[in-house]
């Protein structure tokens, strides 16, 4: 058997919050999930399917974006935007490809989009699929998905 084998079998044991931490391209998604006070919910049992975006995505916000947003009297819309980033259950990207319009944990649906190869949600590339952690999967995307307002 194989070192990677034996790798696939292990169980993650790091959650959503410390894989995404570990992995190095979503510093500026740990911060705004801990200003949104998710950071404990998806470090809880879930299981939680997050769309990542990276830094990158982040850096393509119009200037100013995220500042406002992590002031403390925007709390509410930076959680609505970091929940439309969380879809309840283990969605993997196959799962994923299924579905049409998923609605994410903020409560609004995000359109997915299967163009050959390329897997997209809320019009976000996925760019990296299937994380694993012990509470869910990550699938990373190259743009911060914003719901509409009503």
């Amino acid at each position: 058997m194989s070192n990677h084998d034996s790798n696939s079998t292990r169980a993650p044991t790091k959650n959503l919050v410390d894989t995404a931490a570990a992995n190095g391209s979503f510093h500026t998604l740990g911060k705004a999930l801990e200003a949104a006070e998710l950071t404990n919910v998806l470090k809880g049992s879930g299981p939680y399917t997050v769309f990542a975006p990276t830094d990158a995505a982040f850096d393509k916000l119009p200037k100013g974006t995220l500042e406002n947003w992590l002031k403390p009297e925007n709390k509410a819309e930076l959680i609505s935007v970091m929940k439309y980033h969380v879809l309840p259950g283990r969605t993997s990207a196959v799962e994923v490809e299924k579905l049409s319009a998923p609605k994410m944990m903020q409560g609004q649906t995000a359109p997915v989009r299967k163009d050959g190869d390329k897997l997209s949600i809320g019009g976000a590339n996925i760019t990296e699929r299937d994380i694993a952690s012990s509470n869910g999967i990550i699938h990373a995307i190259d743009t911060v998905i914003v719901p509409t307002k009503h």
